[in-house]
């Protein structure tokens, strides 16, 4: 594998992680009632406070 493949797959996975936080972030800027009609999961705290989407099993 070349070093150039090596970076354009570590490039591309970046891109796509931050496309799906930036779609997230939007998604919980909607007010609940929204989010809830459109079946956005659950936001759950965590221990240290901080907010995490609960995915369905």
């Amino acid at each position: 594998m070349s070093v150039l493949s090596s970076i354009s797959r570590i490039a591309t996975r970046y891109a796509a992680t931050r496309a799906r936080y930036r779609s997230e972030r939007a998604l919980l800027s909607l007010p609940i009632e929204l989010r809830k009609d459109i079946g956005w999961p659950e936001i759950v705290v965590d221990a240290q406070n901080s907010p995490r989407i609960q995915r369905a099993p």
